[in-house]
């Protein structure tokens, strides 16, 4: 893998936590070649931290949306590029 990726933050919030949400992300992660994590917040939203090539964290962040759509009520993303920072996908607390 690059150590120089695409990363995205992406802020969801709507019923996101207490629902599975983190283990629904986990699971669609599975299926491509991301590395980050996705993490409860405090104010009730969930934070999903994406790294990797460019098209596969469009895809992955496109599967996420149609596998979660019916708890997302919002989202607010950033985009940058940079270091690889994670060396896997993972739930955080």
């Amino acid at each position: 893998m690059s150590t120089h990726v695409s990363h995205r933050d992406v802020w969801y919030s709507g019923r996101v936590q207490g629902v599975g949400f983190r283990a629904e992300v986990l699971a669609v992660a599975r299926g491509f070649e991301v590395t980050g994590f996705v993490q409860n917040l405090p104010d009730g939203r969930v934070l999903l931290h994406a790294e990797g090539a460019e098209p596969e964290v469009e895809a992955f962040l496109a599967g996420v949306s149609e596998r979660l759509e019916g708890h997302i009520r919002g989202a607010e993303a950033r985009a940058f590029h940079g270091l690889r920072t994670c060396d896997r996908f993972a739930i955080r607390p």
